[in-house]
């Protein structure tokens, strides 16, 4: 395995650490500001509204700069706002704090997709970038729940400065592991946009938007709904985020071993089996037995989405892949935005905690009707049209 590939996952270990483990702290954040937890689920909603913008924004700005010292420029921005919402004073600049973290996050991951794709034979892009996103699926087994005990136990903000020292040890370690490395020559704006062109593109990332909000609809309310319907402690909540982050291991694997072989059949699969699962949480929630075993497989039929996604992606933008990825990334956040938003709605409607879970099922078993819809569309049209981002040349690609 390539160093590099080690420095990207621990980037992504403090990313996903700082994104995820708002969750287990939600109802401690809420109290402490005096905010219901619909509205501290704004927090969830804020920062995945931040990487949908960043994503493209920062990838755009930084066309001009080398991509190691992007990816070293953003996970400065990532500390920056980990510290501020260690710091805030109100609920507002805790938001804020979450946004300006929130900006790095699309960027990183976009920019690292192309990184590790780059580093490895062409059948084993998939497996790259699920490297690179261990580190992410890592920090829900290690980072959240360690980040939500501490924040149960000492306090959460303490959480959030132990998440802006696990920046740093990014930032250094990209730094360190990371080879100097040339601005994408094919990085020009007006051929990067042309991928967006692709019909096939816009689907993908419309399936990541559904797909992977489907999981968030349920996750972001995982604390109030498995203490007041399921029944288990506080404390308790942290191992269920251990199995969260388990299952988002798993998933990641089988994402990562698989999407270079049959990318459509797995996520035919795992979109067919994330809504089911979801559906089933629902009734599942009132056992404990049954509720936990519910979470493992949310984290792993939604995180064996993540690596097919990316690659679809990269492989329907080739020749422009550098915006079409961090756009991507910012599609898997934008899903959980809506996800975390409608989640929030229906709570505040009155229908319990465990009513985001049909919204996750939805969500899923829409973007599988998307699937099917691609791949319909694909063998009615089996060669597309490469776009080169220099020199605008179109090229057949056969699929």
């Amino acid at each position: 395995m390539p160093l590099a590939l080690l420095a990207l996952a621990v980037g992504a270990f403090g990313i996903g650490t700082t994104e995820f483990v708002i969750m287990g702290l939600l109802p401690d954040v809420a109290a402490d500001y005096g905010v219901s937890i619909p509205t501290a689920g704004l927090l969830v909603t804020g920062y995945a509204l931040g990487v949908v913008v960043g994503a493209p924004l920062l990838t755009v700005l930084g066309g001009k700069v080398s991509r190691k010292r992007m990816l070293m420029l953003l996970m400065g921005l990532f500390v920056l706002g980990n510290v501020l919402s260690a710091l805030a004073p109100s609920f507002g600049t805790m938001l804020t704090g979450r946004v300006i973290a929130s900006l790095a996050h699309g960027s990183f991951f976009g920019i690292g997709s192309v990184v590790a794709a780059g580093l490895v034979a062409p059948d084993k892009k998939a497996g790259a970038i699920a490297t690179m996103f261990t580190g992410l699926t890592v920090a829900n087994i290690v980072g959240v729940p360690l980040g939500t005990f501490v924040g149960q136990a000492v306090g959460w903000r303490t959480t959030f400065a132990i998440v802006a020292a696990l920046g740093v040890v990014g930032l250094l370690g990209i730094a360190k592991l990371v080879p100097a490395m040339p601005r994408s020559e094919g990085g020009r704006l007006r051929g990067e946009l042309k991928a967006f062109r692709n019909p096939q593109v816009l689907l993908a990332m419309a399936m990541t938007v559904l797909g992977f909000g489907g999981v968030f609809a349920a996750i972001t309310y995982i604390a109030p709904m498995m203490t007041e319907v399921t029944g288990y402690s506080d404390g308790a909540v942290t191992w269920l985020l251990v199995l969260f982050g388990v299952g988002m291991f798993l998933g990641n694997l089988i994402g990562g071993r698989y999407a270079d072989r049959a990318l459509m059949p797995l996520l035919y699969a795992a979109l067919s089996g994330l809504a089911v699962v979801l559906a089933l949480l629902t009734v599942a929630a009132h056992d404990k037995i049954l509720a936990a075993v519910a979470v493992l497989l949310v984290g792993a039929l939604g995180f064996a989405t993540v690596p097919p996604l990316q690659k679809r992606v990269l492989d329907q933008a080739h020749g422009a892949p550098t915006l079409a990825s961090a756009v991507n990334i910012g599609a898997f956040n934008l899903g959980n935005a809506l996800a975390a938003w409608l989640g929030g709605l229906v709570i505040a409607a009155g229908f319990g905690y465990t009513a985001p879970n049909w919204v996750g099922a939805a969500l899923a078993a829409a973007a599988l009707g998307l699937a099917l819809w691609s791949a319909a569309l694909e063998r009615r049209t089996p060669v597309a049209e490469a776009v080169d981002a220099d020199t605008d040349v179109r090229t057949p690609v056969h699929r």
